[in-house]
């Protein structure tokens, strides 16, 4: 087994506010070598920080078909750089022969079960984000981090 998993949630201080949401059973799994960090957003050429981000007009799979944009605070349409890392993403899950990927709730990259709703007002909704749509896409399965703790004991695992 071997997992892909969102930087941030290994400890890795790399959300657009430069903060990390740690999750201490992935740290442990990073450190055993069974899971490999891996941050679409950094790979898609951002920096950290940045600017919040939200998808405009849709959710993942609206952004791979020109249906929605990946849209920065300011204006700034950014949808290139999250399908640029999104790609790298699933060339990074490949190469590391992932088995399951686990990203963070809520990005317009990594969210798998919700994201926000564009309109910068922290409102939810249900939906998937932009690397999320892609490893869907590809034949992954995509776990947000809440998920994971069930998902090990039904494979009988322990960190």
């Amino acid at each position: 087994m071997k997992l892909l998993v969102s930087s941030c949630l290994a400890g890795l201080k790399v959300r657009y506010n430069g903060t990390d949401s740690l999750d201490t059973t992935i740290r442990d799994l990073v450190e055993q070598g069974i899971a490999v960090t891996v941050c679409p957003e950094l790979l898609g050429g951002f920096t950290t920080p940045r600017e919040p981000a939200e998808i405009v007009g849709g959710l993942g799979d609206d952004v791979w078909s020109g249906g929605a944009q990946v849209i920065e605070k300011s204006g700034r349409d950014v949808t290139d750089m999250y399908r640029r890392g999104a790609l790298v993403t699933v060339e990074l899950a490949r190469k590391h022969n992932a088995t399951h990927i686990v990203l963070k709730e809520g990005s317009p990259s990594c969210g798998s079960s919700f994201i926000y709703d564009g309109t910068f007002q922290n409102t939810k909704q249900s939906g998937y984000g932009v690397t999320t749509a892609l490893l869907r896409r590809e034949g992954y399965e995509v776990l947000a981090e809440h998920e994971l703790a069930e998902w090990l004991q039904s494979k009988n695992f322990r960190a």
